[in-house]
């Protein structure tokens, strides 16, 4: 069944369309329809400005257009009224069928409602997180993943197909710090530190003292008498594997699941960053000087030339991010995004100007999500989060804190490239001011009516015996109007990559059902009784629906 929205498209479409035949211009000029929500309700439950961006092509003033639009759709059994307003806005106010429209689009749809196409089947790969494995996830990993996680359920449930990616940076310099931090404590903790110094640029958390503990747990002295240099590649993968494991254990807890775990090493054991530098010769975009191997970025906007491989023949850390993005657009992603820290701003502009010099486009196949920083709170009083001592630094501690659900739900109530207050205490709190308990505790009210519903011996009613004459308050209305909102939202989130945008509206339908609960009984015998049930049942389809892209559960009892 479509929805009002669609109808109302349609409808105007099809009434311009008209007027183009009859001035003999082509439909296909005509722009596309689009409806908004007015910002005040006196002013319809939604508006278009079609006859402004269509008047010059029809021949007519804004006004004068609108007016005809408006007299062939006033009639329509699901429009109430509808008006001119302004410069040539269209003002819609919706009969009661809608009501029955929403509720019946909602239960015949079931889970796939607020399901879109806007992907048609494309590929997506979206990879985030890949943090380096030299230490344990914290806080703003956290917010990455979970922003990474829902943006490629967003991205689901809108038509693409997608996959998760972390891209795991297990080549290079910091890796061998991390064997030399990890081995330094080894030697330390057996009484022998003088013989193996602490990297100067070494890991000084206090997880390095645990990775050496499981060392001698494992192996006893024996690499006290082995040549540092020799046992340094045991040191750096026992080190990389164990906090990778730690790091995949934190996610799984987290809800969060890859379909792909990428090795960084992997790109050179394969020659692929070679590859991608020979590619980039071949079209003209690197070129050696000073025996160092540059990229010609500054051709596509960046500020300078980028290093490709040093002079001493190291490859950057540029080198590989240009080899590991030619490698997805290799294995037929249509779009790559990826999720990074606010810190890799700076970083953007040379990607872009990657990816157009290996043939996409920075605009269609390619997008960056920041992720910015995360301030942790505890009743309005700043946590330290300045080391590893400090009480919540790793997102395992907020978890423990607060609980998976309140934690990645705080991490996408704003924007992601905005700064976010994280107060655990609220987190923590039963009441409305918490944010996620008072969402919950819709669903769980929505539960506890079904209980009652069958405990009452009260049969489920059909969508045969929907009354929409009966609920037609302003606390009904105002509920179904945001049930109808969901396939929007669902959209704009996708096109956006925000998932805010899906916390913003499941918390203003949880506050739409409380003002519809308290107002109203819904099991008391009367004539409304059937009608709305189903009203409550249309709730908690698109409630869990969208609890389940962002990865939230739906308790019935709190």
């Amino acid at each position: 069944m479509a929805d009002v929205t669609t109808i109302l498209r349609d409808l105007i479409g099809e009434a311009l369309s008209d007027m183009a035949r009859q001035k003999e211009v082509s439909s296909d000029l005509l722009p596309e329809v689009h409806l908004e929500r007015p910002k005040r309700e006196d002013q319809g439950d939604w508006a278009t400005n079609v006859a402004m961006q269509a008047c010059k092509l029809l021949g007519e003033k804004p006004r004068d257009l609108a007016a005809m639009v408006v007299d062939r759709l006033k009639d329509d059994e699901h429009i109430r009224s509808v008006e001119v307003a302004g410069p040539g806005f269209i003002n819609f106010f919706l009969a009661d069928r809608w009501i029955g429209n929403v509720i019946s689009s909602v239960l015949s749809s079931g889970d796939d409602y607020g399901r879109c196409d806007l992907g048609k089947g494309r590929k997506v790969q979206v990879e985030f997180v890949s943090a380096n494995p030299t230490g344990p996830l914290h806080v703003g990993h956290g917010r990455g993943a979970a922003v990474g996680d829902i943006v490629g359920n967003i991205l689901d449930f809108s038509g693409w197909k997608v996959e998760k990616e972390y891209y795991v940076n297990d080549a290079g310099l910091q890796m061998s710090n991390l064997g030399k931090s990890t081995q330094s404590r080894y030697f330390e903790l057996l009484g022998q530190a003088d013989k193996a110094p602490f990297p100067e640029d070494g890991y000084k958390g206090d997880y390095i003292y645990d990775l050496a503990r499981q060392v001698i747990d494992d192996h006893g002295d024996e690499y006290l008498s082995v040549d540092l240099e020799e046992s340094l590649p045991f040191f750096r993968d026992f080190s990389s594997k164990v906090i990778l494991d730690g790091i995949k254990a934190d996610l799984k807890r987290f809800g969060v699941t890859f379909d792909c775990w990428f090795s960084e090493k992997s790109l050179y054991e394969n020659d692929q960053v070679l590859d991608t530098v020979e590619a980039l010769r071949k079209r003209g975009y690197s070129y050696e000087e000073d025996g160092a191997i540059w990229f010609r970025s500054t051709d596509f906007g960046d500020d300078k030339d980028r290093v490709l491989f040093r002079s001493n023949g190291v490859p950057t850390y540029f080198a590989s991010d240009v080899a590991y993005h030619k490698n997805k657009f290799d294995r037929g992603f249509d779009l790559a995004i990826d999720v990074w820290g606010a810190d890799h701003h700076g970083y953007v502009p040379r990607m872009r100007a990657a990816v157009e010099a290996l043939g996409k486009s920075p605009d269609d196949n390619f997008a960056v999500t920041l992720i910015q920083f995360v301030n942790l709170l505890r009743d309005g009083e700043q946590v330290s989060m300045s080391t590893r001592s400090g009480q919540f630094v790793t997102l395992s501690d907020v978890i423990d804190e607060v609980g998976v659900d309140a934690t990645r739900f705080y991490f996408v109530m704003r924007r992601s490239d905005s700064h976010l207050d994280f107060d655990l205490e609220l987190a923590k709190r039963e009441s409305s001011d918490n944010p996620v308990f008072y969402v919950q505790y819709a669903n769980a009210r929505i539960a506890s009516i079904t209980r009652n519903l069958r405990d009452k011996g009260i049969a489920m009613p059909s969508v045969d015996e929907l009354d929409e004459s009966l609920i037609s308050s302003s606390e009904e209305k105002k509920l179904i109007t945001r049930l109808s909102m969901f396939p929007e939202e669902v959209e704009k989130a996708a096109v956006e990559m925000a998932p805010h945008r899906i916390v913003n509206y499941v918390h203003d339908l949880a506050g739409d059902f409380h003002s519809f609960y308290n107002a109203h009984r819904v099991l008391d015998e009367n004539p409304s009784r059937p009608s709305r049930i189903l009203l409550v049942k249309a709730t908690h389809v698109v409630l869990t629906n969208a609890l389940r892209i962002l990865g939230i559960s739906a308790p019935e009892r709190m």
